[in-house]
């Protein structure tokens, strides 16, 4: 299994971007497939979750009403639509698939993708 975050890069507070996460070398229609970010210096923290089978989608307190997780048409493809970012969004995103536990936590995640860097600057 190979996951591929894409998609980062510099933007201004207020700005816009979309992050890509491209997945091979397994079937997960029956699970869901979410983003985490880590900041320098701190924990890895839970940004979205979008499950396979119903569309469900689940999100952090600090992103709600401002990122959107979608999943592609292929079916091997989520988005991250990051709007209105702000500069305590600046982190690495990282695009891992869920297994069992609560969406939140890191340890209910198997594979994990290289990270993005989101800057967002002031």
């Amino acid at each position: 299994v190979q996951l591929q975050a894409s998609g980062g890069g510099l933007v201004q507070a207020g700005g816009s971007l979309t992050l890509s996460c491209a997945f091979t070398g397994s079937s997960f229609s029956n699970y869901a497939l979410g983003w985490f970010r880590q900041a320098p210096g701190k924990e890895r923290e839970f940004v979205a979750t979008i499950s396979w089978k119903d569309v469900t989608t689940w999100y952090g307190d600090s992103v709600k009403g401002r990122f959107t997780i979608s999943r592609g048409n292929a079916k091997n493809t989520v988005y991250l639509q990051m709007n209105s970012l702000k500069p305590e969004d600046t982190a690495v995103y990282y695009c891992a698939v869920y297994d069992s536990g609560s969406v939140h936590y890191t340890g209910s995640y198997t594979y994990w993708g290289k990270g993005t860097q989101v800057t967002v600057s002031s």
